[in-house]
């Protein structure tokens, strides 16, 4: 997503990660939640994919117990949209438009050069490639994929 600010969902967040929950959340732009603070957000990693697009693809993927779930829509986690704008989310079934959401995931998971990983104190360190490994940055990944390299 692009922004996490409302603090409700926040707060679920942390309920949920002090229950034991690991998250993984791509959140390219402001995040108000602190990833990794003992005590509190001890299972959440957040990071953020930047890059030369200004991207603003919402892609939820939540575990449940083995049988993910997808959705997509059109709404950041902010306070405003949540609660004075017309946004939609919706789940997604069909399991081919599924798989294709998960190797998108992968991808910005995998990126070792253009991400940035939140640490408790709210900064952020920049991923970088091991000794001899390839830069794998998430926007030229699909780049090439979309020309057929």
């Amino acid at each position: 997503m692009n922004q996490l600010q409302d603090a409700q969902i926040i707060r679920e967040l942390y309920l949920a990660s002090h229950a034991g929950v690991p998250m993984r959340l791509n959140v390219r732009g402001l995040c108000c939640l602190r990833a990794g603070v003992p005590g509190l957000s001890e299972t959440i990693q957040v990071y953020s994919t930047l890059g030369r697009f200004l991207e603003h693809g919402r892609i939820y993927r939540f575990e449940n117990g083995g049988q993910p779930e997808y959705f997509m829509g059109s709404a950041d986690w902010m306070s405003r949209n949540l609660s004075r704008r017309m946004e939609a989310i919706g789940p997604i079934g069909d399991p081919v438009i599924r798989a294709e959401l998960e190797e998108i995931l992968s991808v910005y998971e995998a990126d070792n050069c253009s991400v940035w990983d939140m640490q408790p104190d709210g900064t952020y360190i920049r991923r970088r490639p091991a000794e001899g490994e390839p830069c794998r940055g998430a926007q030229q990944v699909f780049i090439d994929r979309s020309r057929g390299a």
